[in-house]
C-alpha cells in the first residue's frame, strides 16, 4: 500500500516519538505518523494537533531522543505576550501536524528550564530535532509566522 501524501517524508524510517504524556519513548514507522498513533505504555496518542504542557524532565527526554521535530513555547502565565501568543502556536500546531509536535513549558513552574536553556526573555519559542536544538524564535508572533519558522528549519534530512 503506498504511503499517505501527508505522511512524514520519512516513510521507509522509523522516528523515535516521546509520549508527552508519560514519557516512554516509542518507535513508530514514519508512514504511519499520521495515523494517530499511540503510546506503547500509555495509550496516549503521540502525535495530535495540539499543544503539549510538559514538565522539564518530560521535555529533556524528548528534546534528546526525538527524531520527530518538536517545537516547544517557553512562557508564563504573567507574561502578557505569551497569553496572547497562546491560540496562535495552537493554530499552528493543527497546521503543521503530524510533521512536527507543539508542546510549552511553563518556566515560572520549572524554574530550571530558564538556566538549562539561557533563557533571557519570554515568550521564546525553540525547535528541537534529533537531539539538539535547531533554531530559536523571540517574541509574540501569528500562526503564519510560527509556521514559517518551522517550515524554513525542519528542511532537510532527518
Amino acid at each position: 500500500m503506498p504511503p499517505s501524501s501527508s505522511a512524514s517524508a520519512s516513510t521507509a524510517t522509523s522516528d523515535h516519538v516521546t509520549c508527552l504524556s508519560c514519557a516512554t519513548v516509542n518507535r513508530v514507522p514514519g508512514a504511519k505518523l499520521a495515523a494517530h498513533p499511540k503510546c506503547g505504555t500509555c495509550g496516549a496518542k503521540l502525535v495530535e494537533p495540539r499543544v503539549h504542557d510538559l514538565d522539564s524532565a518530560t521535555l529533556r527526554k524528548a528534546e534528546t531522543k526525538d527524531s520527530l521535530p518538536l517545537l516547544v513555547d517557553f512562557w508564563a502565565p504573567w507574561c502578557g505576550p505569551c497569553r496572547m501568543m497562546a491560540p496562535e502556536f495552537e493554530k499552528a500546531a493543527r497546521a503543521l501536524n503530524p510533521q512536527v509536535r507543539f508542546a510549552k513549558i511553563n518556566t515560572q513552574v520549572h524554574g530550571d528550564v530558564s538556566q538549562r536553556y539561557g533563557i533571557r526573555g519570554i515568550p521564546l519559542l525553540i525547535l528541537f530535532r534529533n537531539g539538539q536544538e535547531v533554531a530559536r524564535l523571540t517574541g509574540a508572533r501569528p500562526a503564519a509566522e510560527i509556521e514559517a519558522f518551522v517550515r524554513q528549519n525542519t528542511r532537510g534530512p532527518a
